[in-house]
């Protein structure tokens, strides 16, 4: 009888460990595949903003068309590297600020770099450890929770840059929901 249990109990801790396996690596491939596709949306609002317009500001006080951009692609190295572990891209360097960051190719490529950072990251990371708490400053926040916030932020800024291109008579990207 007791080896009936005992053989009953590892059963069932081995279908609970093959199911959570399965679910985080879902988990795992859902991020990656919400990420990407972000990626592209993003790429979209880029293209759709004439060249010349990314340093306009539509009122004085708020940030350019570029400076959104910009700090997207910061927010999303910050936080994501909080939750996937990866270090820092860029570390130091305010490329929000930086005048040679503004003009349309360098926004590109500072974004695309910003998400291919996130995207990678994501992929490389152990999902087992995406409960880990991690401490930044006053918070203490899940490695998912990191993550989530990062896509939060830069659909945020993304959608931010909306009445920005409007401003300039040109009709901004669909949405992409998937």
């Amino acid at each position: 009888m007791k080896k009936m249990i005992a053989i009953c109990s590892l059963l069932f801790l081995l279908i609970q460990h093959s199911d959570a396996q399965f679910n985080n690596d879902s988990l795992k491939a859902q991020l990656v595949k919400d990420w990407e596709r972000a990626k592209v949306y993003t790429a979209e609002y880029l293209a759709a903003m004439p060249a010349d317009k990314y340093t306009v500001k539509p009122v004085d006080g708020i940030r350019s068309f570029s400076e959104q951009m910009l700090h997207l692609a910061q927010g999303t190295i910050g936080l994501s590297a909080n939750g996937t572990g990866k270090t820092r891209i860029y570390p130091g360097y305010n490329m929000e600020r930086s005048a040679t960051a503004q003009t349309k190719d360098s926004v590109s490529y500072y974004v695309n770099a910003a998400y291919d950072f996130a995207i990678a990251g994501i992929k490389e990371m152990d999902v087992s450890k995406l409960s880990e708490i991690v401490k930044r400053g006053n918070l203490n926040e899940s490695r998912l929770s990191w993550i989530l916030k990062a896509h939060e932020h830069q659909t945020h800024h993304r959608g931010q840059c909306t009445i920005y291109i409007r401003f300039q008579g040109v009709t901004p990207p669909a949405e992409k929901l998937f």
